[in-house]
């Protein structure tokens, strides 16, 4: 009985013909799983840099001394006077969350004793945090410090700390009625030394 080595050339031609309708689709699989990959990718580095953001923000209020203020406007201006959490090893800072007028873009603003709008002479650190902001709204009430923030074509974020109560408002020292004695030095009764003025 004859036994054949080789395939035929109708079996090639077929075999052909088969890959050539496997293979664009296989390709097709791949390129698609490549594509959903990049699309996770980049989510995923997207919310880690809000879930940081974030996480730095709670840290600013969680570290503060309860010297918060909040500017109400198209979006919230919030400054916490005193926060010990600095990413410049500050041993404590100033730290505003602003949300500039460029790009609708969330800013962290980190130094010592400077005011906004800020000035050239100003020596303070400026981190974008966020872009094409739609939301960043912060209320503050007893003890409780509410966030919302939400970017364009995002899903809205929130969350609430606890334990920051406002910090007590200095009193004023009332102005002395009585008005001072212009004396000239003089001895103090029962010692040698001379009192300056007004002591």
């Amino acid at each position: 009985m004859y036994e054949r080595k080789a395939f035929t050339l109708v079996e090639v031609l077929i075999s052909i013909a088969l890959l050539g309708i496997i293979l664009p689709i296989l390709f097709s699989s791949v390129e698609s799983l490549r594509m959903s990959n990049k699309h996770l990718l980049t989510y995923l580095e997207r919310a880690k840099k809000v879930s940081k953001a974030t996480e730095v923000l709670y840290m600013d209020i969680i570290g503060s001394d309860g010297n918060i203020s909040i500017k109400k406007d198209e979006f919230t201006r919030l400054c916490i006077e005193d926060t010990s959490n600095s990413l410049y090893a500050l041993p404590t800072a100033k730290v505003c969350w602003v949300v500039l007028k460029n790009q609708k873009t969330l800013a962290r603003v980190e130094g010592n004793a400077y005011a906004l709008p800020l000035g050239i002479e100003e020596r303070v650190e400026v981190d974008i945090v966020m872009k094409d902001m739609v939301l960043f709204d912060v209320y503050h009430k007893k003890d409780k410090v509410l966030v919302l923030l939400e970017q364009k074509g995002k899903e809205a974020i929130s969350f609430m700390v606890h334990g920051i109560s406002k910090a007590e408002k200095r009193k004023k020292k009332k102005p002395n009625k009585k008005p001072r004695k212009r004396n000239t030095p003089s001895l103090a009764a029962g010692t040698n030394s001379i009192t300056p003025e007004g002591r």
